[in-house]
């Protein structure tokens, strides 16, 4: 990544589409929807968009997207890595801005998953057919979930992480999103509700496991020179890391390892900060296991350490030691798909004071000064981590 020493990158408009049940949607019209209200959040023209990145939706997303929300970018991305394809394409834009390549990046999401399961329409896959490094597990119905279920059950195996750990988790998670008015589901849960609920893929019951919405999200991305122009305050980009792990279980070096560990060391050594500076944590949690070990390799806690870490509402917006996941998550809020974004909207209302109910503070009541947002691709598979700062 190139050092962010050239021209700095801020983001200045950040927003969401309606999301949760949106029956009368497209995924096209959630896109032009967010990008709509990201635009008018940071007060800039779209004609001043040069840079453009999308993906999850057609064989030619960025161009298809651009088109329908009649774009002409001189700078594009496409990356597609899961659910940290957000995190890697914004550290990609900022190297982009840095460079002199674009002014105003543009990355934007729509999907609409629920819909689409609701009236029988599988629109893609993550099991990427029988072929490649995949074809020795497909055969045997090796589904996502079970990869994240085998690799919960490796981390409680060798370091007596409980299931009680795990729905703390989904409890807090929830907990948080009772504050967020954009939330899917906000009444309370319980450890025991956690833990009673339908088995989906041992050790993972439902509340373990993410809802399915639909939704999309929009952030724009800008030139130090145009902040003035801007009437948010800026969201400096502080630091990035990416990185990429496997595809195959069977080259996962240690399942209670995630990439995260890599791409969190890299953005905090590129930030020049600590973890134990940071005041809050947006986190990929397409189950729960992901906040738990996602935690640990971005060095909040020692590795095996997570399950402890993560009891007492240490992870609560209100009275938490560090706030994660403030808008209540994948697991309660939204998760129509690539959900990486939706952490980058979060960690940036979070940072400029506009989350409301849920609103960070530090002692004293001061707003949070940094902030991470960390995504996670396919089953571990790959790994963004972004540094946030006022």
């Amino acid at each position: 990544m190139t050092p962010l020493t050239a021209r700095r990158a801020a983001i200045a408009g950040v927003s969401l589409s309606d999301c949760g049940r949106v029956d009368e949607a497209t995924p096209y019209t959630l896109h032009a929807q967010a990008a709509r209200r990201a635009l008018a959040d940071a007060g800039l023209d779209r004609a001043l968009v040069d840079g453009f990145a999308s993906a999850g939706l057609g064989t030619l997303a960025p161009v298809e997207v651009a088109e329908y929300l009649g774009l002409r970018p001189t700078w594009v991305d496409s990356t597609s890595v899961g659910g940290s394809t957000w995190e890697v394409m914004a550290a990609h834009a900022v190297d982009a801005i840095a460079a002199g390549r674009a002014r105003a990046v543009l990355l934007v999401y729509g999907s609409t998953a629920r819909a689409d399961i609701g009236a029988g329409r599988r629109t893609g896959t993550l099991s990427f057919g029988a072929r490649g490094p995949l074809q020795f597990e497909v055969p045997y119905g090796h589904t996502l979930i079970a990869k994240y279920a085998m690799a919960a059950r490796r981390h409680m195996h060798r370091y007596g992480t409980t299931i009680e750990q795990l729905a703390e988790v989904a409890v807090q998670a929830r907990a948080n999103a009772s504050a967020n008015p954009e939330a899917m589901f906000r009444d309370p849960v319980t450890v025991d509700e956690v833990l009673s609920g339908p088995m989906i893929a041992d050790p993972f019951t439902r509340l373990h496991c993410c809802i399915r919405s639909d939704g999309g999200a929009a952030v724009l991305l800008v030139a130090e020179d145009l902040v003035p122009d801007c009437r948010t305050a800026p969201v400096w980009v502080l630091g990035a890391g990416e990185h990429v792990s496997h595809a195959a279980m069977s080259e996962w070096p240690d399942f209670t390892v995630s990439p995260a560990a890599v791409s969190g060391r890299l953005a905090f050594e590129r930030a020049g900060v600590r973890p134990q500076e940071v005041d809050f944590a947006e986190i990929y949690d397409a189950f729960s296991y992901m906040t738990l070990v996602t935690l640990e390799d971005l060095g909040f806690c020692g590795k095996g350490e997570g399950g402890p870490f993560v009891e007492k509402g240490r992870l609560l917006v209100r009275g938490g030691e560090l706030p994660v996941n403030t808008d209540g998550g994948g697991l309660s809020a939204q998760h129509p798909g690539m959900r990486g974004l939706f952490l980058l909207v979060e960690a940036v209302r979070q940072l400029r004071g506009e989350a409301g109910d849920r609103q960070v503070r530090r002692r004293g009541g001061a707003l949070p000064r940094l902030g991470v947002a960390s995504g996670t691709g396919g089953w571990f598979c790959s790994s963004g981590t972004l540094l946030l700062g006022r």
